[in-house]
């Protein structure tokens, strides 16, 4: 079965990135690429009645940016457009990623972010909040990076909490498919107090937490763990090396309902920091149609 990507597209720099990265993605792991358009649906203010004019010029438009968007794309992209009519935007692409059996959905930063740096705006909020398909965040500048340029590797942040194994298995699947090396990172315990005692105490659950991961893992599969350090979640994560080619992973909260996404307080001290695309995986995993 061929795998399935969305980007979510605007005519913004911010859209630009979601469609760089979801097509580096894409073509590191064999994946066809969804380039969607969510237009407001039929349900809307009455302030703003419908107009037929106005929606079929906005249509038009909407696919005129797709149109400029996959041409700018190398040849070697399989790509498809689609203008999709929604709730809002982020509804629109869940229910397009339904659609097609994507296993993922791309999304860029926030127009006005730092380059390289994550800066949430309302569509990744919301589907950072509802999701039940894992949501790739693009940091601003992801389209200055070659899309044919691979993934070179797979960061697992991971925990010994439910769902962790599930992360596990997205994160190694990920590798595999791309070709990428696997990295384990424990963050569960850099937030102690500096000092002698509190770095054995983080050392010694992260041996715990990488003997639990290493145990869910096939065996075989090669992994590097390392634990980051510092007075808090951000500057632990910038203490950490990152390369230009690199994706982390990371579960969604244990707060968030079966099958959805919820940004956990790690995960969004995370992106403050962090320097590469972020994936965000939902706890439970929810069964998909294979598309048509």
């Amino acid at each position: 079965m061929t795998r399935r990507i969305i980007a979510g597209y605007t005519a913004t720099e911010a859209g630009a990135d979601a469609v760089a990265l979801a097509a580096r993605l894409a073509l590191a792991s064999d994946s066809s690429l969804h380039l969607v358009v969510v237009l407001p649906g039929e349900e809307r203010s009455v302030i703003t009645p419908p107009d037929a004019a106005y929606d079929r010029y906005l249509r038009e438009q909407a696919e005129q940016w797709l149109t400029d968007a996959a041409a700018s794309l190398p040849a070697s992209v399989r790509v498809r457009t689609h203008v999709r009519f929604g709730e809002s935007f982020a509804a629109g692409l869940i229910e397009s990623a339904h659609d097609v059996g994507a296993s993922h959905i791309v999304v860029g930063a926030a127009n006005g972010g730092l380059r390289g740096r994550h800066r949430l705006g309302t569509v990744a909020s919301e589907l950072l909040h509802s999701s039940d398909v894992p949501v790739v965040l693009a940091p601003e500048g992801a389209r200055r990076i070659d899309p044919e340029s691979g993934i070179t590797r797979i960061t697992a942040a991971i925990g010994t909490r439910a769902g962790a194994d599930l992360l596990l298995e997205e994160s190694l699947a990920l590798a595999t498919a791309t070709g990428a090396e696997l990295r384990l990172v424990s963050l569960v315990a850099i937030d102690l107090p500096a000092g002698i005692a509190a770095n054995e105490s983080a050392a010694l659950h992260a041996d715990e937490v990488f003997v639990h991961a290493r145990s869910a893992l096939p065996k075989g599969a090669e992994t590097e763990a390392v634990v980051g350090l510092g007075d808090s979640i951000e500057e632990a994560v910038s203490h950490l090396s990152w390369e230009p080619g690199e994706i982390a992973v990371v579960g969604s909260s244990r707060l968030a309902r079966p099958r959805r996404l919820f940004l956990g307080s790690t995960a969004a001290k995370m992106l403050h920091e962090l320097p590469v695309p972020m994936i965000v995986v939902p706890r439970t995993r929810k069964k998909k149609k294979e598309a048509q």
